[in-house]
């Protein structure tokens, strides 16, 4: 069957359509990759750092959030620095903080129990002791911490599962910044018992930020692991370094590695390039290279991952 259609109505339906406003499908926005951003008061410095980072992150897989601070040159670098990773065992520094930040509130040492804990949960990583610690302070004073610190973005894990503590590299450099400098949060004496453990982590848990660092600088670190059944392998380590006319600090925070060992790669890649150009040295200055058999505890997380 055949339909004619009037010279009037067609344009009449056709001015109709000339009314109604095209709807073409919305190209979707290309992903934009974050980029190294770095800035510095030392000439041609913050250049060879984005270049260099950049470089070592060429190529791996995975999502890397970094953040760099020097306070001797006045230089930071960032890469995602605002997103949120599950802390795994690097929530163990502020654990110690909050614990130290509570003493000082009520004019006490701590217990001989507490210095054990303590000493335990930092150099060895040691995951019962943390839970008890964990435990003993509770999220209230915890989150009275992070509200001193101004870390604003951390989310401490609920229902004691420490190791899900939502944190980014931002804070994490917040708390690294009070741990290595004279500030009204932390007293001098939680400073340096702070630095003192992450100084005496034992050798197969100093993986990470260290790499590369030359043998001129003190090394003070903290790393952290988990698998869950999203993104992967969760692989981060904090250090903080002084020594060579430098003092600075490093936090790199990564997720979605195939492996553990895939993700410390990823870290001490980054690492070695931002020693090298921070602390230029000679021939005959060794640069400390960690464990080729890195190792964590594994941290307190809900049995399904």
């Amino acid at each position: 069957m055949t339909y004619r259609i009037s010279g009037r109505a067609l344009a009449a339906a056709v001015g109709a359509a000339l009314l109604v406003p095209a709807v073409t499908a919305a190209t979707p926005a290309a992903a934009v990759t974050p980029t190294v951003s770095c800035t510095s008061a030392k000439t041609g410095l913050a250049d060879k750092l984005k270049k260099d980072i950049t470089a070592a992150l060429a190529g791996r897989k995975g999502t890397v959030a970094v953040g760099l601070y020097d306070r001797s040159t006045k230089t930071t670098c960032t890469l995602r620095a605002t997103s949120a990773y599950d802390s795994a065992s690097t929530v163990k520094v502020t654990v110690l903080a909050t614990l130290l930040w509570d003493a000082k509130k009520h004019n006490r040492y701590l217990t001989d129990t507490e210095t054990t804990l303590a000493k335990a949960m930092i150099t060895k990583s040691d995951n019962d002791a943390t839970s008890k610690l964990w435990k003993q302070l509770g999220t209230t004073k915890i989150k009275g911490f992070l509200t001193a610190a101004g870390m604003t973005k951390t989310t401490p894990g609920a229902n004691g599962y420490w190791g899900l503590t939502q944190e980014n590299v931002t804070d994490e450099q917040k708390l690294l910044k009070l741990v290595t400098a004279k500030n009204s949060v932390l007293s001098d004496n939680a400073r340096a018992y702070i630095l003192k453990l992450m100084g005496q982590v034992v050798s197969s848990q100093r993986w990470g930020t260290p790499a590369g660092a030359p043998s001129s600088v003190a090394v003070h670190v903290k790393n952290g692991w988990l698998q869950r059944s999203t993104h992967g392998w969760r692989v981060h380590s904090l250090g903080t370094f002084n020594g060579a006319g430098h003092d600075y600090m490093i936090s790199v925070l990564t997720q979605d590695n195939s492996t553990m060992s895939y993700g410390v790669t990823t870290i001490q890649n980054v690492a070695k390039a931002i020693h090298k150009d921070l602390v230029p040295t000679t021939s005959g200055v060794t640069r400390y290279t960690p464990t080729s058999r890195p190792s964590e505890a594994f941290v307190a997380t809900p049995p399904q991952g």
